[in-house]
């Protein structure tokens, strides 16, 4: 409720009513309180440069824990973990060639579980740090964007163990096999094995990453997919950078699912700027 200040009314006085002599008296009167429309940026904050970096550090510092967390649960399971990346490779025999090189690895491998665990939080705290700079409509698109990110990350990740990783491993037994005894190294194995399933759930966050692009208003759906010829370029370059093998098969594979995962992406930001208000 809002009130004027002081607001004159004239009012008879007490020298016997007459018109001529009035008293001007100070009176706060109600006015009906006005409809003001919510911010478009709740719980704005100016904040400092040295704000802006000490809450920078503490989410990265819990990023970190997360990961840490992650990889001490995969580190008690590591044994099993690691049968379950042998079995692409089927008969091969693998050794370790240096002392405690299987310690070693019970540690990546416990590392890069504990980073896919914590992928989640780790994009969570990521929008969470520019939450401050979106709009509310904005804001509604964290939890969607979290649980797109998971699901793409797991799509990418069982792609590249149902289709990469066995035509990788195909193609590179069976070039020299008539030559020589494949004999591998449990360390380089699953170097390899780990790297092209991260690196591939990685590469499926592109239509999440797009999506955000789009509805933070810095690119559209047009200017997309004007540079098509550089995206297939680019997907070419990425599934051959991306995998650690150089078996043209992985590479095309990788290759054709960037591409789609990028009209994919494409198609989310048109909607969204369908579903946008005009003037928005």
């Amino acid at each position: 409720m809002r009130w004027r200040p002081y607001s004159e009314a004239r009012i008879p006085s007490l020298c016997g009513g007459h018109d001529h002599c009035t008293s001007v008296v100070s009176t706060q009167l109600p006015l009906k309180a006005r409809s003001v429309p919510p911010s478009e940026f709740p719980d704005e904050v100016e904040m400092p440069l040295l704000g802006h970096l000490d809450e920078l550090r503490n989410r990265l510092l819990r990023s970190i824990l997360a990961i840490v967390t992650g990889a001490g649960l995969c580190l008690i399971g590591v044994r099993p973990l690691v049968r379950l990346l042998e079995q692409p490779a089927q008969d091969i025999r693998f050794l370790q060639l240096a002392p405690g090189e299987f310690l070693f690895v019970s540690f990546k491998v416990a590392v890069y579980g504990g980073l896919a665990l914590s992928l989640p939080y780790l994009v969570y705290e990521a929008l969470q740090f520019i939450l401050p700079g979106l709009k509310q409509s904005e804001r509604r698109l964290v939890v969607p964007a979290v649980a797109a990110s998971t699901v793409l990350f797991l799509v990418g990740i069982t792609f590249a163990w149902w289709a990469l990783v066995p035509a990788a491993l195909r193609f590179l037994v069976a070039y020299g096999a008539d030559v020589v005894e494949p004999l591998w190294s449990i360390e380089r194995y699953l170097d390899f094995v780990l790297l092209l399933l991260l690196a591939t759930g990685l590469a499926f966050q592109l239509p999440v990453l797009q999506f955000l692009l789009g509805v933070l208003g810095l690119v559209d759906a047009v200017t997309m997919l004007r540079s098509w010829r550089g995206v297939v370029l680019g997907s070419a370059v990425a599934g051959a950078v991306l995998t650690p093998s150089t078996d043209p098969i992985t590479m095309v594979l990788l290759g054709g699912a960037i591409t789609l995962l990028f009209l994919l992406g494409v198609g989310l930001v048109a909607l969204v700027r369908w579903r946008r208000p005009q003037g928005d």
